[in-house]
Order: structure tokens, then C-alpha cells, then sequence
């Protein structure tokens, strides 16, 4: 029985999780030996690991952003964080606080917008980035029925918020000042309480929900219980508070802390759904936005962690580490249990794969290929000729994967310091690490490149890439305003 059959006879219900900042090797299951994911660990039991998923981009913003409109990073909407100054009446009027990200515009078709047009209720809990209360990129006008949580990244920097928004409406929270270390409430206790209520509440019909967790994304806070789990089995180093992030006496059990907390919340969903006799019919995603935090910010430690494991680069880098993320899909009875794939996929096939399956109308003007088939091992599993980054921050990159191939072009809007049309090759089935740069052993392969480099950018007027939209040219700064390719 195909896809569209199984959900003619009535659609399953989706739980997309995504993680914010979570490295590739950060989970059990994915070979980590500190932390403990004992829910999401089950969770890959059950259902299939892929080995060679992909984020939508090396940072949060434009990483959702292919996410939930089903196109890569060289024909998506938002393609860097920062913060739109051209909003700025509507930041008066809504007392926004935050600044909010680039908006999607009301054309773009997302995720929860084909759902709801199944029949689907839709739902999101978390941190959303792709626009505030009162713009186009409202997660209201883009599909959602409730919002729960923080508009803006830069708010989300924070675990115990002043408040947190309900579908435009500020719910504000006693003692919690919004930057210390503690606080009386936690947002990844708000979140889960919205998800399982939503659950409830909408089990005897479809329902979406979109689970965009602040956890592991610094600053490090973790409720003191969790915190004793880790407090006396690891070294520390003291972390004093800067950039705008809490200090922490103990931030690499506070690191820890935080994605054991957050693997508990999980394991309180898939307990909830077998309560109430929804394994059978949910399908379960499970992701991280992108790949673990860069060298010791906000007191974070990719290193001890071995974060990204044998994979090059950090979150804001095109290789692999910063890109290359863990994936786990369940569906209980469909999908076969304890199985891994070594299918080559990108945040960008979620749209497509999830309408498939749904029995949703099928997406147009999108660049993903369901990977359905793989999932239910039945059918023709086509396979993109090419998968492409492109992200105008840390220097300016590019990266194409074609096949065992890696083509990556660096500092491209950073032309005196070094040559912006360089492109190095690696090839991931002998090299997964990309210490080898192969490139002059492979013309005709980097050509290749280059030209998918070439074809698969379109100009952004927001977002433009140097040199492919000609010479770079410096950015007038913006009072007050958060600093584009950071979150």
C-alpha cells in the first residue's frame, strides 16, 4: 500500500521535534559516551537513524526556514539571521522587545499551511525565528492555529524568559528577570506542558505539532535536578557570564543537564502517545537545527563532548560539523524498528516526505524529494543530484554534496584575506572528517561544482552572496540591532 493510501484512510498525526544546536554525535545513539538520551536513544529503537541527514543551513533562522518551506538555501526565503530594521514601526506597536528575524513573506507555502488544508490542527512550542506577532512571518498567519514560546532567537538566549508569547499575547512569568542563572520558571517545562495538553486535547482528529526546542542553544540553565546528575562526574572549568549569556559555575554538567532534561521531555511524549493508543498512527521527526556551538560561547564545550564527532567545523560552517545532524524517524508499525539509513537527505525533503505521507496536497515550486519510500521501504527512492548550502555569514560559503563528493568555497565576502573563488573537494566516503582537499586532483569534478554553485544560487536582495552578486560592499551598522549570522 502506498503512502497516500495508508493516509486516505486517515491521516497520521506528526510530531516534528528539532533541537537547537545539537551536535551530530550528541545523542546515545550517535555514539555519545557522557550525555544521556535514554528517551530519543528508544526513540531510534523504534524506528530508523539516518547517518547522512542534513540541517537546512549552519544557523537557526534560515535553517527553519528550509525546514518549513521545502527549498534549499540558494531558493529559500531567509538564508542568515539578523534583524530586519525595516520593521521597526511594527516593533513599536506590537512591543515586540526583540527584534525578530526576517519574516516569511505571506506567499510562501509552509509545512503546517498544506497540513491544515488536510485537515490537520496545528500546533508550535518553542522558538520560532521567522517572524513576530504582527508581520507576515507571524507563525499565526503562516499556518499555525497556536504558538507557544519565543518569536525572536535573541530572546531565546534565555531558559528562565520574563515571558513568553501565546498566539500574540505575552504570558509573563514572576521571578524570572531574564538574565540570571535561575529562575522560578523554566521555558522547557512550558513547552512540554503545551505539547502534551495539545496532544490531549486533539487526539480523535489529525494534528501537527512543531517542537522547535530552545535546548541545548546557550545559555547553559538546567533545573538544580537534572544538574545533579552531571554536577560531581565531570571537570570543570567556570564559566563568567559575557556576550550576554549567564555565568555558570559548572557548564559542562549544565550543558548536559539541559539535553538529558530535554531527552526526558521527549520520553514524556512518546509515554503520553502510548497512553492514549497514538503510536500506531504518529509519525515522530526528530532533528537539530544545525550543528553544535562554536568554541567556548556562553560556556558550551564541543570538544569535551566530541560534539560533532569525526565531522570538521561547528555550528556557522558549511563542513559537515556544522551541517550534518542527527535524524531519527518513527512511525510505529510502518516504519521497521531498529533499522539505519545511509539515504542522503536535507531539511528541505521534511516538506515533501510529510505531505507524502499525510496524504496532503502536493507541494509545488519546492526543491525536496520525499524520502518516504526509504521510510517504508516500499517504492522508488529518488535521490537528489545534488544537495546546496549557501550562507552570507562567517566569511561568506557555498558547499555542493554530490554523490561521495564535498565541494566547499570559503571566504568568499571576504576577498583580500583570501581567494573567494577557491573551492576545495573532499570525498566523504574516504574522508568524512575533510582533511584532504582533493580539489587538484579532481578539475572536472570541481568544475561540475562550481557550476551547480552557479545555478543553484538566486539573487537575494536581503541576503545577497559576494562575488556571485558582485563586488562586496560594507553594511551601514544599525543601532541596537543583533549582528546578522549570530543567534
Amino acid at each position: 500500500m502506498s503512502a497516500s493510501a495508508h493516509a486516505a484512510e486517515r491521516p497520521p498525526n506528526v510530531i516534528l521535534m528539532i533541537a537547537d544546536d545539537l551536535g551530530y554525535a550528541e545523542l546515545g545513539c550517535y555514539g555519545q559516551k557522557i550525555i544521556q538520551t535514554r528517551s530519543l536513544d528508544r526513540l531510534a529503537a523504534g524506528g530508523m537513524r539516518f547517518t547522512q541527514a542534513y540541517s537546512g543551513n549552519a544557523v537557526c533562522a534560515p535553517s527553519r526556514c528550509c525546514l518549513m518551506t521545502g527549498k534549499h538555501p540558494g531558493h529559500a526565503w531567509v538564508r542568515n539571521n539578523g534583524a530586519p530594521n525595516y520593521l521597526d514601526d511594527l516593533a513599536k506597536k506590537y512591543e515586540w522587545e526583540y527584534p525578530g528575524q526576517h519574516p516569511l513573506p505571506d506567499e510562501e507555502v509552509t509545512l503546517p499551511e498544506i497540513l491544515k488544508e488536510r485537515g490537520y490542527v496545528t500546533a508550535a512550542a518553542g522558538k520560532w525565528g521567522l517572524g513576530q506577532v504582527g508581520n507576515t512571518g507571524d507563525p499565526n498567519r503562516q499556518g499555525f492555529d497556536l504558538f507557544y514560546g519565543y518569536y525572536c532567537q535573541a530572546h531565546a538566549h534565555n531558559h528562565y524568559p520574563r515571558f513568553l508569547w501565546r498566539n500574540g499575547v505575552k504570558e509573563h512569568f514572576e521571578g524570572n528577570d531574564g538574565k540570571s542563572l535561575r529562575g522560578k520558571t523554566y521555558a522547557q517545562d512550558k513547552f512540554a506542558e503545551v505539547a502534551l495538553d495539545f496532544i490531549r486535547t486533539n487526539k480523535d482528529r489529525p494534528f501537527f505539532l512543531f517542537l522547535p526546542f530552545i535546548i541545548p542553544h546557550v545559555s547553559i540553565q538546567a533545573p538544580d535536578e537534572a544538574l545533579a546528575a552531571y554536577r560531581d562526574k565531570i571537570t570543570e572549568e567556570p564559566f563568567e557570564q559575557r556576550d550576554n549569556y549567564a555565568r555558570h559555575p559548572t557548564p559542562r554538567a549544565g550543558y548536559a543537564a539541559m539535553v538529558s532534561y530535554l531527552d526526558r521531555d521527549i520520553g514524556r511524549i512518546l509515554d503520553l502517545l502510548k497512553e492514549l493508543g497514538l503510536e500506531e498512527n504518529t509519525l515522530i521527526i526528530f532533528s537539530s537545527d544545525n550543528g553544535p556551538t562554536h568554541g567556548r560561547v556562553g560556556g558550551s564545550d564541543s570538544a569535551y563532548f566530541n560534539s560533532a564527532g569525526p565531522l570538521r567545523g561547528l555550528k556557522g560552517s558549511l563542513y559537515e560539523g556544522g551541517i550534518r545532524v542527527p535524524f531519527i524517524v518513527r512511525w510505529t508499525g510502518k516504519i521497521k524498528a531498529g533499522t539505519t539509513s545511509d539515504h542522503v537527505c536535507a531539511f528541505w525533503d521534511v516538506l515533501p516526505t510529510v505531505a507524502e505521507l499525510a496524504g496532503a496536497k502536493d507541494p509545488k515550486n519546492v526543491d525536496g524529494l520525499s524520502f518516504a519510500p526509504t521510510l517504508l521501504g516500499k517504492g522508488e527512492q529518488k535521490s537528489h543530484d545534488y544537495l546546496y548550502w549557501e550562507f552570507p555569514a562567517y566569511g561568506g560559503q557555498q558547499a555542493v554534496r554530490m554523490g561521495d563528493w564535498k565541494a566547499v568555497r570559503q571566504n568568499m565576502m571576504q576577498p583580500k584575506n583570501a581567494d573567494p573563488l577557491r573551492i576545495e573537494l573532499y570525498n566523504l566516503k574516504t574522508d568524512i572528517g575533510e582533511k584532504n582537499d582533493v580539489a587538484a586532483e579532481h578539475p572536472e569534478i570541481v568544475a561540475k561544482a562550481r557550476e551547480i554553485m552557479r545555478r543553484a544560487h538566486v539573487p537575494s536582495r536581503l541576503f545577497p552572496l559576494a562575488p556571485i552578486d558582485g563586488p562586496v560592499k560594507p553594511k551601514p551598522a544599525t543601532k541596537g540591532k543583533a549582528k546578522a549570522g549570530r543567534d
